[in-house]
């Protein structure tokens, strides 16, 4: 997938807001970033990480790290958006509207967006308006399975493979594992999107019940 002798940059990001369910969100950015190691292509890729990551944080990172990938670990809640802390500590919630119109802004640079986080297909939907390839979560998915997911996707982007076979490898080494989770993973290519789409079994719930919930 590398074209030139440009490092391509991963921006791994998380969020664990206080008064959310706790995630394994160490672990997997360990994952990531040792999988990356042991990768034949490893030196055509760099890492940074932005933790516990507040909404203002986003930008402030991508302006930073001017990334190609984009790797969010967090907390989704549905159609009320990504979960976050606003400067007070308090929860914050990032909608899909305001999610795409800051990658719009990216677009020229970030390749590809991975929402790793529960119920968040519906934000990636919303951004796949000007990224060529975002993957969000259908339905809520498990700390083991949203791992085994990010280990077989960077397994596959360190071996220079397309993103569409590394989503497709992310969701075989779920099922690999024995999780039936991986149908969870969707990815979404630009132009083929649907602002529309309800994401599954969310209705109905409000955004306290989701946040207070395993999301």
């Amino acid at each position: 997938m590398s074209t030139n002798n440009q490092a391509r940059k991963i921006l791994l990001l998380s969020a664990n807001p206080k008064g959310t369910s706790q995630l394994r969100l160490g672990e997997e950015m360990r994952e990531i970033k040792e999988g990356l190691k042991r990768a034949k292509k490893r030196d055509d890729y760099s890492i940074d990480r932005a933790e516990a990551v507040q909404y203002r944080d986003i930008h402030r990172a991508i302006l930073e790290y001017e990334p190609h990938i984009i790797h969010f670990s967090g907390h989704g809640s549905g159609e009320d958006g990504l979960v976050f802390e606003d400067e007070t500590g308090q929860i914050k919630l990032v909608d899909a509207e305001a999610l795409a119109g800051l990658f719009q802004l990216f677009a020229h640079q970030v390749e590809c967006v991975v929402l790793n986080a529960c119920y968040s297909e519906y934000q990636a939907r919303a951004i796949a308006q000007h990224i060529n390839y975002v993957m969000g979560m259908s339905q809520a998915i498990g700390d083991k399975a949203a791992i085994e997911f990010a280990v077989g996707f960077y397994d596959a982007i360190g071996a220079d493979h397309n993103y569409e076979f590394a989503y497709k490898l992310g969701c075989s080494v779920i099922r690999m594992a024995g999780l039936a989770q991986e149908l969870i993973p969707q990815l979404i290519p630009k132009n083929n999107f649907s602002l529309n789409f309800s994401p599954k079994e969310s209705s109905g719930n409000s955004s306290a019940e989701s946040i207070n919930h395993i999301y």
